[in-house]
């Protein structure tokens, strides 16, 4: 066992902290620094990324921003929401939603996260793309450094699909280093648990879509890659094997899907062709751990380390799920038990929590399902205010990227959301000019209109061909949950948005992610809001000086 680390040590490793210094920067693709922060003494964080044009001036930023004011509190726990895809327009909608489905005019209602006293805009563009993806965006929240798309746990000098660049560009994820510092971690998803947005809290990938080995091309597995369910049941030992051994516990809660990435082709569902089972051995590793693959499982459970998964694949949506007999948990319930879990520990604890299929329900062109997800999320969030103290958990609610999701018309106000645009000055749809009636919401681009009725799963139009252009919609009911909105351009699957998302923030350090943020930045903002990074110094060099 480590012994607790002193407050002495502590305060020495806390003390540089507050140095900063005036840097000028040429770097073509990072932004101009205003100022750099001296690092952490013995930062177990490595140099190319401490020194990133990119780390270095969110830091700062961070650093001035709480600095100017605001509370002097350290968090003891962080709480990350990512709702993926979750832009602007998609919060305004959910928001209209939920307030509709209590019986008001939904447009002064409040999301639970719209509650936090701090809010700001995030600029999402990967450091090759306007428009990003889920990968390079999340690793920037998880390492503090802007990445390409596609890729996650590596810095930009990496080349899509070439592993042995990657090898000298692995950064440092906020998880792993809570792991140093003794931190119970965890991490729920209702999407695969190796998909992009989950996984760039343990693995390193030059390729987000390599979730097991038989993803893997020929010549990434002659350059040694690794999977990401494969880097998911190594990331305790890489750890201790890096930073000395028993330093990390390994993550002690992981809810979500995918589980056809864990087990071998040879089973039913399986998809590995190395034939191994990592969920045995999971269970092989942590002999007092539980892996649960339902939700009444996943209720019994009372200690950590806990598995669940719950799908083969992606989890249900939301609507899915709250169906009588569906045996897969809530996020709300799969957050919940995390967080009790986690709780247990008496160092803290970090726990990041995605509601995944808002962004899936997107890319289908599917409001209904996009939006009953956002308010599954503000619910969850809404559960964890209840269960954690403010002044000592650091809370953010924000999303990777947006969509090509609009909110348009003159729709009188409490007009169904879903619904027809009916104006205030009538009863009867607003027509165009071609006669035809038309939603308040709608897609720039994607797979277009489709009237599935009463159909929950958003991803049924994917038997069919795209369908762009205007319908007559006039004898539809567009407040189905299967009617899939009309799309402007045709594509096999709607984009991405390239504009702004926000974060909401509440609690210790909150005040850092004010204002308009590189999307790295909410790493500094959660980094400098705890103490961990010099209690994960401190313990690594324990660890060495006890070798």
């Amino acid at each position: 066992m480590i012994r607790a680390i002193s407050s002495l040590s502590l305060g020495l490793l806390l003390s540089g902290c507050s140095n900063i210094s005036v840097v000028d920067s040429d770097t073509k693709d990072a932004p101009n620094q205003a100022m750099a922060t001296v690092p952490v003494a013995a930062s177990p964080i490595p140099d190319y990324q401490l020194n990133s044009p990119w780390y270095t001036d969110a830091q700062a930023r961070v650093a001035r921003s709480l600095a100017m004011g605001g509370s002097k509190d350290k968090a003891r726990n962080v709480v990350i929401f990512l709702g993926d895809g979750m832009g602007i327009s998609t919060i305004t909608a959910a928001r209209i939603l939920a307030g509709q489905q209590s019986g008001n005019s939904g447009e002064e209602n409040r999301l639970s996260f719209e509650e936090f006293p701090v809010t700001g805009l995030v600029k999402t563009y990967n450091v090759d793309s306007q428009t990003p993806d889920s990968a390079g965006t999340m690793s920037a929240i998880m390492t503090g450094v802007k990445t390409k798309i596609g890729v996650f746990g590596v810095d930009e000098r990496v080349v899509q699909e070439d592993c042995q660049s990657g090898q000298n560009a692995e950064l440092l994820s906020l998880l792993e280093i809570a792991e140093l510092a003794g931190k119970a971690t965890g991490v729920v998803s209702t999407a695969r648990i190796t998909h992009a947005t989950p996984a760039a809290t343990y693995a390193k990938t030059a390729n987000r879509d390599w979730e097991d080995d038989a993803e893997l091309s020929d010549d990434a597995k002659a350059q040694g890659c690794e999977d990401i369910a494969a880097q998911f049941l190594a990331s305790r030992e890489r750890l201790n094997a890096q930073f000395g051994s028993g330093v990390s516990n390994g993550i002690e809660v992981a809810l979500g899907g995918g589980r056809r990435h864990f087990l071998p082709d040879s089973e039913e569902g399986g998809r590995r062709a190395d034939e191994r089972n990592l969920i045995a051995e999971w269970q092989s590793a942590y002999p007092d751990g539980s892996y649960a693959s339902n939700k009444s499982e996943l209720a019994s459970i009372a200690r950590a380390p806990v598995l669940g998964l719950f799908s083969d694949s992606h989890m249900a949506y939301a609507a899915e799920r709250a169906v009588p007999g569906a045996d897969q948990p809530s996020l709300t319930a799969m957050t919940l038990k995390a967080l009790e879990l986690l709780q247990n520990s008496d160092e803290g604890f970090l726990l990041v929590v995605e509601a995944g299929r808002i962004d899936h329900a997107h890319h289908a062109g599917n409001a209904s399902n996009a939006l009953n997800d956002t308010i599954e999320l503000s619910e969850a969030v809404a559960a964890v205010m209840k269960n954690t103290a403010a002044d000592d958990t650091l809370v953010m609610v924000t999303a990777d990227h947006s969509h090509v999701f609009t909110m348009a018309g003159y729709p009188k106000r409490g007009n169904p959301i879903l619904g027809k645009v009916v104006p205030p000055w009538s009863d009867e749809p607003l027509l165009d000019d071609n006669g035809l009636p038309y939603t308040t919401l709608g897609y720039m681009n994607g797979r277009g209109y489709r009237d599935h009725g009463e159909q929950l799963n958003a991803d049924s139009t994917y038997a069919e061909p795209p369908l762009g252009g205007r319908q007559d919609i006039s004898d539809v009911d567009t407040t189905k949950p299967g009617y899939h909105q009309e799309a402007l351009v045709p594509l096999s699957a709607e984009t991405h948005g390239g504009e702004d998302v926000a974060v909401y923030a509440t609690g210790p350090g909150a005040e850092g992610a004010m204002g308009s943020v590189e999307q790295n930045q909410l790493f500094h903002v959660m980094l400098q809001a705890t103490t961990w990074e010099a209690e994960a110094a401190a313990r690594v060099e324990e660890l060495k000086s006890a070798r």
